[in-house]
């Protein structure tokens, strides 16, 4: 089978049994990472830097001094004080939602052959991919004039152009054929179909 293929190895990944649910790939997150690395890292040395300033005899830094009056001076339904915490917990937000959900939602999951999972190695198909298999296959569909494919990880979706032939007829080889390469694809989970059919526009 041709496309780019993902491979992943999972250490102490859980057994998949034959029929089970297989997790989707999860995103290394990379750059949301590096951002709160960069934020954190930066907010605490200046905070160090300025401890360490005082201890050693010199006087607060004056930004230190301005944020100790506003947090002292300012009430709690101050303007700046709510969009703030506005600000604060839509980012909180953000990062639960990068923590909790898998992202990646390009790779498709590959069943296993075995069904185990022991070697802890798991494979993902890219959908540009598998739209790209599939849309072959239906091209060589009679009377199948144009095609476009959308693979998603519910639903594949082709909408096709026939020249000749009727319709309904073109619709069940559509159906048949792309229900024989989902098959072939080897996914996790298969998709179900919907596909329409129709003339092209006349000129």
């Amino acid at each position: 089978m041709s496309g780019p293929v993902s491979l992943e190895k999972t250490a102490g990944a859980p057994p998949v049994v034959a029929g089970g649910r297989v997790p989707r790939f999860r995103s290394p997150r990379r750059l949301p990472a590096a951002l709160v690395a960069a934020v954190t890292l930066t907010v605490a040395g200046f905070f160090l830097y300025d401890v360490a300033a005082v201890r050693a005899g010199r006087p607060a830094m004056a930004w230190r001094r301005r944020l100790a009056h506003e947090l002292a001076t300012r009430h709690l339904g101050d303007g700046l004080v709510v969009a703030g915490a506005v600000v604060v917990v839509l980012a909180g937000c953000w990062l639960l939602v990068l923590a909790l959900t898998p992202g990646l939602r390009g790779v498709l999951p590959m069943r296993r052959a075995d069904g185990t999972g022991d070697d802890g190695v798991r494979a993902g198909l890219e959908r540009g991919a598998a739209a790209l298999m599939l849309r072959d296959r239906v091209m060589e569909v009679s009377g199948v004039q144009a095609v476009r494919v959308d693979v998603g990880r519910r639903v594949v979706r082709a909408r096709a152009r026939s020249h000749f032939r009727d319709l309904d007829e073109v619709r069940t080889d559509v159906n048949t054929v792309l229900a024989e390469g989902v098959r072939e694809l080897g996914l996790a989970r298969e998709p179900s179909l919907s596909v329409h059919v129709r003339r092209p526009a006349k000129r």
